[in-house]
């Protein structure tokens, strides 16, 4: 069975472990506080998830997922992810992150960073641009009429891949949007962030985006 590392377990960590326990993963959930403060999450998702310190979520991952502020992203553990794929859902706000001159001056992009600090991993970004609490509400299966897409950008095909399908199961279209580079397109004030769309409305939104 797969087990989804979780480094941060905040409103889109807690709703990803929530949506892995509910379709057959095996979950461990880190926070910066230590294993001690997530005892109740770890009740609610029952038998198959446990709390661990980051190094030791980044460890147990199959695929591990990094969901915490940008301006934490040197503290993610580097040696256990090598190798893995690495789900980055950061988002860069300058009023929590601090100002990011390569951010600003559009000379790389939010997962790039973790790209940069993460060199052995395979990074893809996903499920940075939808409310949290729709994580666990707004999935369908597979063919329904209307169901809701969210973008998948990696430089890796292979791990674009394998994000497409656990965003598959987890309820949502995937809609690829090709490398690292571009994962710009769905930042805040593009218009797919934080906007309900079907596959073919996000990549007509992807595709309108200016940096």
């Amino acid at each position: 069975m797969t087990t989804i590392g979780l480094i941060g377990a905040g409103h889109i960590g807690s709703q990803l472990a929530r949506l892995a326990v509910a379709n057959g993963y095996d979950v461990v959930v880190s926070n910066s506080r230590g294993p001690d403060t997530l005892g109740g999450l770890a009740a609610e998702l029952g038998d198959h998830a446990r709390a661990d310190t980051a190094e030791g979520a980044a460890a147990a991952a199959d695929v591990a997922v990094v969901s915490i502020p940008l301006k934490n992203v040197d503290k993610v553990p580097v040696a256990p992810l090598a190798g893995k794929v690495v789900i980055d859902t950061s988002n860069y706000y300058p009023a929590r992150d601090g100002q990011i001159a390569a951010l600003d001056e559009g000379r790389t992009t939010v997962s790039q960073l973790l790209q940069d600090h993460l060199p052995e991993s395979r990074v893809v970004k996903a499920f940075n641009s939808q409310l949290a609490a729709e994580l666990t509400t707004d999935g369908a299966p597979p063919g329904t009429p209307g169901r809701r897409a969210l973008a998948v950008f990696g430089d890796d095909d292979a791990a674009r891949a394998t994000v497409a399908g656990i965003i598959d199961a987890f309820g949502f279209d995937a809609v690829d949007g090709g490398q690292l580079a571009e994962g710009w397109r769905i930042q805040a004030g593009t218009p797919a962030y934080g906007q309900r769309r079907t596959a073919d409305e996000l990549r007509t939104d992807l595709a309108a985006a200016t940096r």
